[in-house]
């Protein structure tokens, strides 16, 4: 039986690559974008920080005494930023698997409070239009740049699967490639309504919005195929 292909749209840690290593799957990794961390300051920081990604943590740590926000209560989107945050010595006080419910939560619970929201360029309306809506005090600073990275897969190449991991990664591929009949495995319903809106429906869902779990559901859905 031919191995089961697999493109992932970044490239994955040594311990990721090692589960698809240990299941004998083909794996080519390649980053369809680039993130870079911005400089800002930290005297515009309201009482409470919301983190909607890992990288918005990494953009932070880089700057000069960011240290002094550790006292502040965190709100943020993930599991994976929970933790990244809670290595640095930050409380998390809220954490949800998707923008739109950290968003019902701070409208109806933590309405009363002020909030600075560390976000990249792309982000998603979400957050900022539910705290706009509902009248709370909050600002944002784009803590970092994400940049489309097009690359153009060899025709010679041919995927049972693909990963992607965000929005901008599904335009940065569609680019310069097509979907044809490769299952699309996405990190979360956003990435997912991103190949929807090109057409596509051969599409899995991760259960909870982590690598870890996109990489289990592959594994998963062609042990099934195999049965």
């Amino acid at each position: 039986m031919s191995q089961t292909s697999i493109l992932s749209t970044k490239t994955l840690s040594a311990e990721q690559r090692q589960v698809f290593i240990d299941a004998n799957f083909d794996l080519l990794e390649q980053d369809f974008i680039e993130i870079k961390n911005n400089l800002f300051e930290l005297n515009t920081i309201n009482n409470n920080l919301i983190f909607s990604s890992q990288n918005a943590v990494l953009s932070l740590i880089e700057q000069n005494g960011w240290e002094v926000l550790k006292t502040k209560p965190v709100f943020c989107v993930g599991i994976k930023t929970k933790e990244l945050l809670e290595l640095h010595g930050f409380t998390v006080d809220v954490y949800l698997d998707y923008a739109s419910e950290l968003a019902e939560i701070i409208t109806l619970i933590y309405n009363k409070e002020s909030y600075t929201f560390l976000s990249g360029n792309l982000r998603k309306e979400t957050l900022p239009e539910a705290l706009k809506n509902a009248g709370i005090i909050f600002n944002e600073i784009e803590v970092y740049q994400t940049t489309l990275a097009p690359f153009k897969i060899s025709d010679q190449e041919n995927f049972d699967g693909i990963l992607f991991f965000s929005p901008s990664a599904v335009e940065s591929y569609l680019t310069n490639n097509k979907i044809k009949n490769e299952v699309c495995f996405c990190v979360g319903t956003t990435t997912a309504s991103a190949l929807e809106t090109k057409k596509i429906k051969n599409i899995v869902i991760a259960e909870t919005p982590t690598i870890e779990e996109v990489i289990l559901e592959v594994i998963e859905y062609y042990k099934t195929e195999s049965i």
